[in-house]
C-alpha cells in the first residue's frame, strides 16, 4: 500500500496527542473536537481520526467503528496473508487457474471499479499486472534491507520484467456478480490492488459514517488517504498540506470546503537505492515495466477517496496532457469533477497548466484549484 503523504493541516496540532483526546477547537467554534489514532488498524499504516461533536461518546463509537471497518478491508484486500473464515484477494490469486472463489460483494464492487478505471485510462491503471509488481516487490523489499545495512540493492533485468509483464489482462478475470465469485483462468496472473484498496476502504468508512444520525464533522487520515465529512463548525475550509518530496517544510496548502478526498502518489515513500546509483520507488509504469519518472508527486482532490487513489496512481505514470484526458473521461462518465497537482524537479519540468515554481520544484495544477492554493 501507498501514500503516507498528506497531513490535514487542521489536524496537525492534535495528531501527535494522546489517544482519545478531547479539546476545544481553534477557529472560534464552541464545538468540541475529539481526536484518536490507531497504529495497528491495517494497511501497514497509521489511522488518524478527528470529529467535531459535543457528544464524546458518539465520537468514540464512530472512531471504533471506523477502525473496525479499516481492519476488515485490510484483511479483505490483502494479497500476502490469509485469514480464518475469509476468502480474500490472496484466496483469489491462490486459486488462479484452479477454481472460482466465492467472495464478499465488496471485493466484486472494488474489482469492477478498478476495471472501470482501466477503461477510462486506456489500460494505464491495471490491477491485473500483479506478476510484474511482485517482481518489483521482491527486489524492493530486499533492496530496503540492504540499504539499512549500508549496501545497495539490485535491479531486475529487463528480461525478467518482460516475462512477468506478459501475464496480465482483464480477459482472464471472470467476475460473476450473481454468484459472488471471481476466477482468474491463468495461473500466472495475479491481482494487485495497491492503487485502489486503501482509498476504497476509506470511502466505504466515510459512506458508513455519513449515515449515522449523530455524526459530527469528521476528518480521517488513513495513511495519507484524507477524507473529510461535512463542513467545519466555524464554516472554514479544510486545509491540506502537500508534502515537500524531499522532506522539510510543507510545499503548498490546498483549501477546500465540505466533504472531499485528498490523495497523493509520490516517489519518496517506498523506495530503495540500487547498485546503478538510481532510486527505485513502487509506482510502476505498465508501459515501461519500470518505476515512472515523470514527477515527484501527483495529488488528486475529488469527492470519492477510491477514485482519488486510482487517479493519483494513474496520472503519476502519464504526461500531464494524457492525465488530463483521464480526468476528463472520469468526469464525463461519472459527472464528478477531479482536480490534480503535479510536482516536478527541474529535470522533470514539462509544459502544463498553471505552472509555478515553488522552492526547488515546478508545480502545475488544474484550473479548478486556481483560488484554492496557498503558496508558502
Amino acid at each position: 500500500m501507498k501514500k503516507e503523504i498528506l497531513t490535514l493541516c487542521c489536524l496537525s496540532l492534535t495528531l501527535a496527542g494522546c489517544a482519545g483526546k478531547t479539546s476545544a477547537p481553534a477557529g472560534g467554534s464552541d464545538t468540541t473536537l475529539y481526536s484518536n489514532v490507531s497504529t495497528d488498524a491495517g494497511f501497514d499504516t497509521v489511522f488518524y481520526y478527528q470529529e467535531y461533536n459535543d457528544d464524546r461518546t458518539a465520537s468514540e463509537t464512530h472512531f471504533n467503528e471506523a477502525v473496525s471497518l479499516f481492519t476488515h478491508y485490510n484483511d479483505l484486500f490483502d494479497i500476502y496473508n490469509s485469514y480464518d473464515g475469509m476468502n480474500n484477494l490472496k484466496t483469489i490469486n491462490d486459486n488462479a487457474g484452479i477454481q472460482p472463489v466465492k467472495v464478499d460483494p465488496d471485493i466484486i464492487d472494488m474489482l469492477n471499479m478498478a476495471k472501470q478505471f482501466y477503461t477510462w485510462s486506456e489500460g494505464e491503471f491495471d490491477i491485473t499486472i500483479g506478476s510484474l509488481l511482485n517482481v518489483w516487490h521482491t527486489y524492493r523489499e530486499e533492496g530496503i534491507k540492504l540499504n539499512e545495512e549500508g549496501k545497495k540493492g539490485k535491479v531486475p533485468s529487463e528480461a525478467e520484467l518482460s516475462e512477468a509483464a506478459v501475464h496480465k489482462g482483464w480477459d482472464h478475470v471472470q467476475i460473476d456478480a450473481d454468484a459472488d465469485t471471481v476466477y482468474i483462468d491463468d495461473s500466472s496472473i495475479s491481482l494487485d490492488v495497491g492503487g485502489i484498496a486503501k482509498g476504497y476502504a476509506t470511502e466505504k468508512i466515510a459512506d458508513t459514517l455519513e449515515k449515522e444520525s449523530d455524526i459530527g464533522t469528521v476528518a480521517i487520515n488513513a495513511g495519507g488517504n484524507n477524507r473529510t465529512i461535512g463542513t467545519k463548525p466555524d464554516g472554514a475550509d479544510w486545509n491540506v498540506r502537500i508534502q515537500n518530496p524531499d522532506g522539510g517544510d510543507k510545499l503548498i496548502i490546498v483549501s477546500e470546503p465540505g466533504s472531499k478526498s485528498f490523495v497523493t502518489s509520490g516517489d519518496y515513500e517506498r523506495y530503495y537505492e540500487a547498485e546503478d546509483g538510481r532510486r527505485y520507488h513502487h509506482i510502476i509504469d505498465p508501459e515501461t515495466n519500470f518505476p515512472s519518472t515523470y514527477y515527484r508527486s501527483v495529488s488528486i482532490i475529488t469527492k470519492d477517496s477510491g477514485a482519488a487513489d486510482c487517479l493519483s496512481t494513474t496520472l503519476f505514470t502519464l504526461s500531464m496532457e494524457e492525465g488530463q484526458k483521464v480526468l476528463d473521461a472520469y468526469e464525463k462518465q461519472t459527472g464528478i469533477h477531479a482536480d490534480a497537482i503535479w510536482v516536478m524537479n527541474e529535470e522533470q519540468k514539462a509544459d502544463g497548466p498553471n505552472e509555478k515554481k515553488q522552492m526547488d520544484y515546478y508545480i502545475c495544477y488544474t484550473d479548478g484549484l486556481k483560488d484554492h492554493i496557498t503558496w508558502e
